[in-house]
């Protein structure tokens, strides 16, 4: 564990809220009221979209509650989510039946 004195810790902190403020400051307050250009809007219509398994990759391939080790059963209900968002085009069913098979995989292992 790194240490730091209190004083490095809260200035750190700090400084990391102040880019955080700038950096949406960016958008909101230099952007608000003026439109996009047409391509800018195109190219965030698919933030969401890469987020989402951007954030839900690195829990299924090395989670963290396994020690990093790669679970099968994650995988297989994650490329079921894959397969079932794909066929119906829905947010809902896909996330249910991934969950339901990873909890009877477990349940039977």
């Amino acid at each position: 564990m790194i240490t730091a004195s209190d004083a490095t810790l809260w200035a750190s902190i700090a400084a990391l809220g102040v880019c955080t403020y700038l950096i949406r400051w960016s958008f909101i307050g230099l952007a608000g009221g003026r439109e996009f250009p047409d391509w800018a809007m195109r190219l965030l219509r698919y933030v969401p979209v890469t987020v989402l398994p951007a954030m839900v990759a690195p829990m299924v391939v090395w989670p963290r509650a396994l020690d990093g080790e790669t679970d099968p059963f994650r995988i297989l209900a994650a490329l079921t989510v894959l397969a079932v968002g794909m066929a119906t085009g829905r947010l809902l069913l896909p996330i249910v039946s991934g969950i339901g098979l990873l909890l009877l995989l477990q349940a039977l292992a």
